[in-house]
């Protein structure tokens, strides 16, 4: 009969004469030592103790054994390690290092919170709070910009699908995706996040992104009044009210525009053009210039007629027509090769956020449970994407991606060690990256 006190073993292929036997005892190991440099990241921008304020707190303080603080921290953190599961903490609460970069002390008798007390935070969650947690971010990046506020601000909106397999509330059928799914829309300024908020897939694809627009616009400008705010999506955002509010308010725009029979005869010269240079030189041909076009619900905004860039491409496969509305000024080509195209580095971060660190997880009953879910995975991200941009820059990590930054910095075997006067973290003397990781650390004082 197993019991406690037998520790599980393995055998292994033998080295020649000797036997190799594995055994989980090795006791105060962990293999996520370098999540010690989110706690330091967490520290520089205050990210989870703004965060935990944001989240009411109902629970009688003289009755509870773990602070909201360490239950928000030990969740994002493992999310970033690569632990998704609620039911990975049953084990990962036991982790020593875990409990000090909660901030919660090393005691053995008393380890971190388990999987159900974790799962009552997420069900105690309200829309209002998240929304909170999403104007935080907004914060963030205002307070990552105080050196110097830029010059101009290029706010990215897109949406995606996030699958779900059960029947949880808010699920609608998306007959683009061809499957059930939510439908979150998420705000980035370059790498950082603004926002980034769970939708039923059941609406628009524009669906509350006017909202967000104006708050975040309304933000951005009490701190930089004078700041060149720019607003950049796809043809799913491309509706008049929400371009007139930008022209009204001074926020420019550059949106795709789906094509149609009006725009395809505007662009006809275009691509004759392009296919007579096909015929000539049988190489893909791409022209972009500008047509005049203005639809028919734009009669009820100031100045119908719009500017709109087409980008016509000719080869051995037919035509490919592309256009853009905007309200910027420039050469067609640049604004559509390096301001337009540019957009698609933010399906880059979407994928960060929902492969690196499982912001598709969203499988709770409740759909606002679902909501906070989208925002761990998003504190998750705004940790992974700080420690990238202010201490990675001009290293070989400047660009990696979260997975890779998991495996090389976070996913590091550490010896903890404990005495009355100091704790010590003992990691691999081979570690290949050890000078990247002590820059970021704290250096000791010991």
């Amino acid at each position: 009969m197993r019991t406690d006190c037998i520790i599980p073993s393995a055998g292994l292929s033998s080295l020649k004469r000797q036997k190799i036997l594995g055994r989980f005892d090795a006791g105060a190991i962990s293999s996520d030592g370098g999540v010690m440099l989110l706690r330091e990241i967490d520290r520089q921008v205050v990210l989870l103790d703004r965060a935990s304020a944001l989240i009411p707190d109902p629970r009688d303080p003289e009755l509870i054994e773990h602070d909201q603080r360490t239950l928000l921290a030990q969740r994002v953190l493992a999310i970033a390690c690569g632990w998704e599961d609620l039911n990975d903490h049953q084990q990962l609460r036991e982790d020593q290092v875990y409990q000090l970069a909660t901030d919660r002390g090393i005691d053995p008798q008393s380890p971190l919170a388990s999987p159900p007390t974790l799962c009552r935070l997420e069900n105690r969650i309200s829309a209002k709070t998240c929304m909170a947690i999403n104007k935080l971010f907004a914060e963030l990046y205002i307070e990552s910009h105080k050196d110097a506020p830029p010059a101009q601000i290029i706010l990215d909106f897109d949406a995606t699908d996030d699958p779900v397999h059960g029947h949880q509330e808010g699920r609608f059928f998306h007959g683009y995706y061809d499957h059930y799914c939510y439908l979150p829309l998420y705000v980035f300024a370059g790498t950082q996040l603004l926002w980034a908020q769970l939708r039923p897939s059941g609406i628009d694809e524009s669906r509350h992104a006017w909202a967000i627009l104006a708050i975040l616009v309304k933000r951005l400008r009490e701190s930089w009044p004078q700041v060149k705010i720019v607003l950049r999506g796809d043809s799913g955002f491309c509706r008049w009210k929400m371009l007139r509010w930008c022209d009204n308010h001074g926020v420019d725009y550059i949106v795709g525009l789906a094509k149609n029979s009006r725009l395809l005869e505007a662009a006809g010269a275009l691509s004759q053009t392009a296919k007579a240079q096909f015929e000539q030189t049988a190489e893909p041909q791409r022209i972009i210039g500008e047509v005049d076009y203005a639809a028919g619900t734009w009669q009820r905004w100031k100045q119908g007629q719009r500017r709109v860039i087409a980008r016509i491409e000719h080869n051995d496969k037919g035509e490919n027509p592309r256009f853009i509305l905007t309200s910027l000024q420039g050469d067609p080509r640049m604004l559509y090769q390096q301001t337009y195209c540019q957009r698609g580095e933010m399906e880059n971060r979407i994928k960060e956020q929902q492969m690196g660190l499982f912001a598709d997880r969203t499988s709770c009953s409740r759909f606002t449970a679902n909501c906070f879910r989208l925002l761990l995975s998003s504190l998750a991200y705004v940790l992974m994407e700080t420690l990238r941009r202010t201490h990675l820059a001009g290293t070989e990590l400047e660009k990696a991606q979260v997975p890779t930054l998991r495996l090389k910095l976070l996913k590091i075997g550490v010896l903890v060690q404990t005495s009355v006067r100091r704790i010590v973290l003992h990691f691999s003397s081979a570690f290949p990256l050890q000078k990247l990781v002590t820059s970021i650390l704290i250096p000791s004082t010991a």
